[in-house]
């Protein structure tokens, strides 16, 4: 889309009163819109090749890093050449919601409140699920799938800010 020459570039309008934003014509707002949103599409397009980018060089080393440390999923940390790689691997729990109803059934049919383990929505926090007992826990598990989220990589340069 090609812009009236005199829209406001996207460093010019941070630095620009608001007012006289404001005050702008419509058909210069509407352009200085469209000029927005194409930056926005190119800065997206750009942030997920980096993140592909960071995760084509990175997800093989993390993932021995992982591997070394005993966690499936997590942060890590390594260095790669003065630069320190934060490696995120986000886990993601998926309970079979059909599972789930009849183990609470089956908590309330022992007399126990099966709220004090399932959440209304029929899923089970982590932290609620490594706390059962063990036996508990062997009842639980084909409900339970464990996945992982999209990795995320940040890179720390060595004594300097994050």
């Amino acid at each position: 889309m090609a812009f009236p020459e005199n829209t406001p570039s996207v460093d010019d309008m941070l630095n620009m009163p608001v007012i006289e934003l404001a005050l702008m014509p419509p058909s210069l707002l509407a352009a200085v819109q469209a000029e927005i949103d194409v930056a926005t599409d190119r800065m997206k397009a750009v942030t997920e090749r980096f993140a592909l980018a960071l995760e084509v060089r990175y997800s093989t080393r993390a993932s021995e890093c992982r591997h070394h440390e005993g966690k499936d999923t997590g942060t890590i940390r390594f260095e790669d050449d003065g630069v320190t790689v934060v490696a995120d691997l986000p886990k993601r729990i998926d309970w079979d919601q059909a599972k789930l109803a009849q183990i609470a059934e089956n908590i309330a049919s022992a007399g126990e409140d099966p709220a004090e383990f399932i959440e209304t929505k029929l899923s089970v926090s982590e932290r609620k699920f490594g706390a059962l007992p063990e036996s508990w826990r062997k009842g639980f598990e084909p409900a339970r799938t464990v996945r992982t989220g999209k990795p995320k990589f940040r890179l720390v340069l060595n004594g300097g800010a994050s």
